[in-house]
């Protein structure tokens, strides 16, 4: 089975909606370009934008289930995000304004519980995305760990629960995990593989409804004795990258 890449997907804000691509120009040591360029501090959170702080500084779908059902549409030249969500509509505005805060939050309000702290303020990092890993990463999936996973928990599973950037398909379930310490070419770029990515309670919430309805952590644990999908890379030679170009183990 091909190796190729089927799906290469962004998320311009951190846990507030994903965007597909057809192709990427990856630089060493950044992110996948446009890939949670920013994050949304809640008002409990001491994020200043200064550096890279763990996930639980900001708003995320961990917390807030509805923010799963986001979708994004980033415009690079302009610097505006339009949000889009099944029960809110749509949302264009500038995350770096000051002016278009108030309208983002408004906006955002009904979809966060209310008993979680508000969101209150986006930031970004510069020079790198806000992922949940301490160094610039991409994460790389694979369909074969996400159809042994909906075989486990038995029904179908949307693959935008686990908010991956680079699908691929080994043929193989879990194979990318032996890939740790090694280095992988796609298309033109080259990423050493660091890490696998642990799961949270966000894998449980339907992209489509923004509702828990799938208990996917546990599945994991009980069939596999991880709660991993996934993992980080790093890279570490740029290039270009785009749907259907290989991935190559080295």
């Amino acid at each position: 089975m091909s190796k190729g890449i089927t799906h290469i997907w962004r998320h311009p804000i951190k846990s507030h909606g994903r965007e597909p691509l057809e192709s990427a120009s990856l630089i060493a040591g950044q992110c996948l370009p446009g890939d949670r360029v920013w994050a949304v501090a809640h008002e409990a959170s001491e994020a200043d934008g200064s550096n890279w702080v763990p996930c639980a500084n900001f708003s995320r779908v961990a917390k807030a289930p509805q923010l799963m059902a986001l979708e994004a549409r980033y415009d690079e030249t302009s610097e505006q995000v339009t949000l889009i969500h099944p029960g809110q509509g749509e949302l264009t505005f500038s995350p770096d304004s000051d002016a278009d805060l108030p309208r983002f939050l408004d906006w955002v309000r009904p979809l966060m519980p209310e008993n979680r702290a508000a969101s209150a303020r986006v930031l970004r990092v510069p020079g790198r995305g806000m992922t949940d890993s301490d160094f610039p990463s991409i994460s790389l999936c694979n369909w074969a760990s996400h159809r042994a996973v909906e075989a486990a928990i038995s029904h179908p599973l949307s693959p935008q629960r686990w908010r991956g950037n680079i699908w691929f398909d080994t043929g193989n379930a879990w194979e990318e995990n032996d890939w740790i310490g090694r280095d992988v070419q796609i298309g033109e770029a080259v990423l050493t593989i660091r890490e696998r990515t642990v799961r949270c309670l966000a894998t449980t919430t339907n992209p489509d409804t923004g509702i828990r309805d799938a208990d996917t952590l546990k599945t994991l644990r009980d069939t596999w004795g991880h709660q991993d999908f996934a993992v980080y890379a790093e890279v570490i030679q740029d290039g270009a990258i785009r749907v259907g170009d290989n991935v190559k183990v080295l």
